[in-house]
């Protein structure tokens, strides 16, 4: 068994795929019509058959809910790995990617927290 989607609640799809790819470099790999809404992903552009992030639809209101209270509360709703830091932290600020913690060494590792406009915090973590 592997990994292969892991989904991601945004509020809007077409804005979260912007961020996602213009923003983080991730690349789009599907973009296909499901319902009134997309099945949309992106994907590492270093492993591209590797797992994918579906951008998925708040649209129920338990996800709706979820979204808002871990937000609130400072939670992550994923994590995404990174070689350097502290390179990526000034990288993203330089194109105006807000963070609600700078690169702070953990233990081992060290984590940053980004806004990804879409309604989530997001984890950078280099171990």
């Amino acid at each position: 068994m592997k990994i292969i989607v892991t989904s991601l609640f945004v509020n809007d799809q077409y804005k979260a795929l912007a961020f996602y790819t213009e923003k983080l470099g991730f690349v789009k790999k599907e973009d296909e019509p499901a319902g009134e809404y997309r099945w949309m992903t992106v994907v590492s552009p270093d492993d591209q058959n590797g797992p994918e992030v579906l951008l998925e639809p708040n649209d129920h209101p338990a996800a709706k809910e979820y979204q808002k209270r871990i937000f609130e509360d400072g939670i992550p709703a994923t994590m995404f790995g990174v070689a350097d830091i502290y390179k990526e932290y000034e990288r993203l600020k330089e194109i105006d990617v807000k963070f609600t913690m700078e690169p702070t060494k953990m233990g081992e590792m060290i984590i940053a927290v980004l806004d990804d406009t879409c309604g989530n915090l997001i984890q950078l973590i280099q171990k």
